[in-house]
């Protein structure tokens, strides 16, 4: 054959050797309004930490870590050669090279360091694009910590080891680990998210806050971690316990792997069922009290799922215009087609949306006042709800700009595909989602007197909505609707996921109209608040300012 026939032209190069960070306008200057009233050395540090991170994010050496971490998934080995019992899960190495640099470059450690919440989930965004699997056991490392707190005994050995900077793999025990990993166990097969439903028994041993747990815990993430926290039905009602992989002296607890989930994406992470039978552990707060004593590590992984979503959608979006940059169809470039401009522009709105409402969270968490707290209350699960189920269609449109070139493995973006339903899925589905959010401004509608009611929450969220009043007429008739949809409880729970999607939609406008440059904000006023869209991404109005939409999507630098 004649190798004339093997010239290759019209192709995209491959995007590696750049900087996610710097070459993300909405990403870097939400991080930097972010601080505006932090010290000067502060901003220095944080900038050149994610600076370094995003440009580990764009190298051709982390793209191939998460090529091999995909094609090459955890396996179980439940026995050594000897027929003992071991439980444990082999990953490949670039596994533990993407983990390491995701605990080295702090993305454990945000509940101590100033700022820490927002550089932490800036960092997260960015590592994540590189590879997803890795985030699970990061993600539950982080969030271990406030529920660890209700207790400072236990904090104070754990908290210390939870957000070092030190990557050690393996099981030993804890006290001779510089750094440890922590996993969650929740769910059982007859409860699901119903997690009152838990039939795992904690009988209480003679030492106080020990016992012994039995039971089976139908997904438990990151098996292979140092330590969980789970729920069991104690004496006193449904409570939380921590169990350790390896006790203090040296032997493996009671913690049988049965099988490794066989899932849709998130090929590189193991995901878990185990057997607890005689399994050692300590309780975490008061008996009966285990729902409330996690839920701060619950809200905090929910966050993070709303991270992650807006990172894949992220990295869909970079090579989606990257590929359309250098591809050229019927006479000129992709990127310069106005359908094509507008298919581009649409999918850079959604993609900026939830960058800065990430951020907007990850900064309410470092203020901490009883204020942001609130507002947390209402915008942290209306966004996991709509961030992550904004992510599928918007990852399989960016694929398709990419054509038949996107449905190939090589792109990386059936990867991307694979991956994005996860997050809509874990920490609570959309239902579930939706139906916190009417708990919190209604109580819930099972308990009498309708208890859990947060009036607080409600006043904290529109307070943060208003502060866009009168900035755009779309945005302020969004705004009234959401009141009168909120005044109208018929047929409420029904409705939930109708109301919870237009309180993330004008959060998201709040935000734009206030922080993003004017043709941003316009074209997402005019589509997701106006109404002027169709039921596809690509179909803005065509008169907006599409073209510096896309040119502000464009990786720079």
């Amino acid at each position: 054959m004649a190798a004339t026939t093997h010239t290759v032209t019209n192709q995209a190069p491959p995007l590696v050797g750049y900087d996610a960070y710097s070459g993300d306008r909405a990403l870097s200057e939400g991080v930097e309004r972010h601080l505006a009233d932090a010290p000067p050395a502060l901003v220095a540090e944080v900038r050149e930490e994610l600076i370094s991170l995003g440009r580990a994010t764009g190298s051709e050496q982390a793209q191939l870590w998460g090529v091999q971490a995909n094609a090459n998934p955890p396996e179980l080995r439940t026995h050594d050669r000897y027929g003992n019992r071991i439980d444990e899960v082999e990953f490949h190495p670039a596994w533990h090279r993407l983990l390491g640099h995701a605990v080295t470059s702090g993305l454990t450690d945000a509940w101590g360091r100033p700022a820490g919440h927002l550089r932490r989930a800036a960092g997260f965004f960015l590592w994540s694009q590189a590879e997803s699997g890795h985030g699970c056991p990061v993600s539950m490392t982080h969030a271990a910590v406030p529920a660890l707190r209700t207790d400072p005994v236990l904090a104070a050995e754990w908290e210390p080891r939870l957000t070092s900077h030190v990557y050690e793999e393996g099981l030993r025990p804890p006290g001779q680990k510089a750094g440890v990993l922590f996993g969650m166990g929740m769910t059982e097969k007859q409860g699901g998210s119903d997690v009152r439903a838990n039939t795992t028994v904690a009988k209480p041993l003679d030492a106080s806050g020990e016992y012994v747990l039995t039971g089976h815990k139908w997904f438990c993430s990151a098996p292979m971690s140092d330590g969980f926290l789970v729920l069991a039905q104690a004496p006193g009602g449904l409570s939380c316990f921590l169990v350790p992989r390896v006790l203090p002296d040296g032997t493996r607890n009671a913690f049988a792997i049965q099988r490794l989930k066989d899932k849709l994406g998130n090929k590189s992470n193991a995901s878990s069922e185990v057997e607890f039978d005689g399994t050692w552990g300590q309780r975490v707060g008061e008996e009966g009290r285990g729902v409330r004593t996690i839920i701060e590590m619950v809200a905090a992984t929910r966050l993070d799922c709303v991270i992650g979503s807006a990172s894949l959608m992220r990295q869909a979006l970079t090579q989606a215009v990257h590929h359309a940059e250098h591809r050229s169809a019927f006479g000129a470039r992709l990127i310069e087609q106005p359908l094509m401009r507008n298919v581009l522009a649409d999918l850079a709105l959604e993609s900026e949306a939830a960058t800065v409402l990430t951020l907007r969270l990850a900064a309410a968490y470092d203020a901490g006042t009883e204020q942001e707290r609130a507002f947390l209350r209402l915008a942290v699960p209306a966004a996991k709800y709509w961030v992550t189920k904004r992510c599928t269609p918007m990852v399989a449109e960016a694929l398709e700009c990419l054509g038949g070139n996107g449905y190939v493995e090589e792109s990386g973006l059936p990867r991307l595909l694979r991956e994005s339903p996860l997050n809509s899925i874990w920490e609570g589905s959309g239902n579930v989602q939706a139906l916190d959010v009417l708990r919190a401004l209604w109580g819930s509608p099972h308990a009498a007197g309708r208890r859990g009611r947060e009036p607080q929450a409600l006043n904290a969220f529109l307070q943060e909505v208003g502060l866009a009043r009168g900035a755009d007429h779309r945005l302020d008739a969004a705004v009234k609707d959401l009141l009168t949809d909120l005044a109208d409880l018929e047929g409420i729970e029904a409705r939930a996921r109708r109301v919870v999607e237009r309180m993330a939609l004008v959060l998201q406008g709040s935000l734009l109209v206030r922080w993003a440059p004017p043709e941003v904000a316009d074209a997402f006023c005019a589509s997701r608040l106006g109404g002027d869209w169709g039921a596809a991404f690509g179909t803005l109005p065509h008169s907006l300012g599409l073209g510096a939409v896309v040119e502000r999507a464009r990786i720079t630098g």
